[in-house]
């Protein structure tokens, strides 16, 4: 367990520091989110009372499809000079590496939210009719079921020719109940129409089934020709 342990945050330290020196994932995936935000308000009248009920999905799409951007380079450092292959044949434990990654990507995604989240505030001038504190589960929860999912399906696809299509091939629609809890799950906040305790649980237990599942599943994926 020490050695898992270790592994994984020597890994999550090393993709952190990487990313600081770079910001390849970061502004890749803030550039792509300004766009969405400027399409978005041009195409919208944020002022509209019905802004309130589309917003959740505009701040959703916008994540999810930066998020990808991030993702299909989650891999792509260990490719060169054979590291990946190094990694192979240690005796390092896979799921330490998977779950290293998983959780540089749900940092890198936070950290854009974080940034893009007071611009749609101002530009859609929002305010949460409902209980607010609870976007902060439906946000942690949510983030962690695209990264968890993306990590490994990144992983799957590492090796074919178009990595880059594969990966949103393969995680949309494994992501489409996790995306609809989310996006229920904001807009209810925000409307205040409904409580969003039913798809905070839906979340958590999605996290706990598919972070599980690819945990047990990676090292096959590691070892795959």
């Amino acid at each position: 367990m020490n050695s898992f342990w270790a592994v994984t945050l020597a890994t999550l330290r090393k993709d952190i520091r990487l990313e600081w020196r770079s910001k390849d994932a970061l502004n890749s995936m803030l550039f792509f989110s300004l766009q969405v935000v400027v399409i978005f308000v041009f195409s919208f009248d944020p002022l509209a009372e019905e802004s309130r009920q589309i917003v959740g999905g505009l701040v959703w799409i916008a994540f999810l499809f930066a998020a990808v951007v991030a993702l299909n380079q989650t891999w792509a450092r260990e490719l060169r000079n054979q590291v990946l292959d190094a990694y192979r044949v240690s005796p390092a434990p896979a799921n330490a590496l998977f779950l290293a990654k998983a959780l540089g990507n749900f940092i890198f995604v936070t950290v854009l939210q974080a940034l893009m989240a007071p611009l749609f505030i101002v530009f859609y001038n929002l305010r949460a009719l409902g209980p607010a504190w609870q976007l902060i589960p439906i946000t942690l929860l949510g983030t962690w079921a695209l990264v968890v999912n993306g990590t490994f399906f990144a992983a799957m696809s590492l090796r074919t020719r178009s990595r880059e299509i594969m990966l949103p091939l393969l995680l949309f629609p494994i992501s489409i109940p996790a995306v609809i809890a989310m996006v229920a799950g904001t807009s209810a906040i925000l409307t205040g129409e409904n409580s969003a305790h039913f798809y905070i649980v839906l979340l958590l237990t999605y996290d706990v089934v598919f972070t599980t599942a690819s945990l047990g599943l990676f090292e096959t994926i590691l070892h795959a020709e």
